[in-house]
């Protein structure tokens, strides 16, 4: 069974940035990491799940939600592992639990749509006060 573990997350004042880190592990008997694309999601306490950011397997096809263009980045090292997201200029808005999941795709597919990640972490809280 896939694994996804979330890091990074906790209180910064606004303005400031924050790096969220997740690692897969468990992956599918015959696949690599190279195999899953990675996204990044956030739900704030009674608002609905938001995609924010996703990778697919290998890097070069990146989304990013307009709320955070600009000021999140999204990095995938297949070497080691992990997808990391860097987050500057950060706004109190951007307070809510973070996800990472993953999932495996074709390599020829830039990144699937949310309810086709099978995998997600149990979150990370990023707190921002004004």
């Amino acid at each position: 069974q896939v694994q996804v573990v979330e890091s990074g997350g906790g209180l910064v004042q606004a303005g400031g940035s924050l790096r969220l880190s997740c690692t897969a592990s468990g992956l599918t008997s015959g696949l690599t990491f190279d195999d899953y694309a990675m996204g990044w999601f956030r739900q704030a306490p009674g608002k609905e799940r938001e995609g924010i950011s996703c990778s697919n397997w290998s890097g070069g096809s990146t989304y990013y939600a307009d709320s955070v263009k600009g000021r999140f980045t999204i990095s995938k090292d297949n070497a080691k592992n992990t997808l990391d997201l860097q987050m500057n200029s950060l706004k109190p808005e951007d307070t809510a639990m973070y996800y990472c999941a993953a999932e495996s795709i074709p390599r020829g597919r830039a990144c699937p749509e949310a309810h086709e990640f099978d995998y997600w972490g149990q979150g990370t809280q990023v707190t921002v006060s004004s």
